[in-house]
């Protein structure tokens, strides 16, 4: 695995929207199945990876609480 993640960004932040989590999980799925884009008979399980991943994204986001605040991340509108 990648050794040079670095910190995007603090953690409580409106700034994190749906088309920035849905590009993380797309660069996971590349990462972790090796492939760019998927051959058409891998496309549905490869969207369905990019989607399960976008979704525990936005949970863990959600869930996040943060030391010293009393508020949660914003859900984006």
């Amino acid at each position: 695995m990648c050794r040079s993640i670095k910190t995007l960004r603090p953690p409580i932040t409106p700034e994190v929207t749906e088309e920035d989590m849905r590009a993380a999980a797309l660069q996971y799925v590349r990462k972790i199945s090796g492939f760019r884009a998927p051959a058409a008979h891998n496309r549905e399980v490869f969207d369905h990876a990019v989607d399960a991943v976008a979704a525990a994204t936005q949970d863990l986001l959600d869930g996040l609480q943060i030391r010293g605040s009393a508020t949660r991340r914003p859900t984006p509108q």
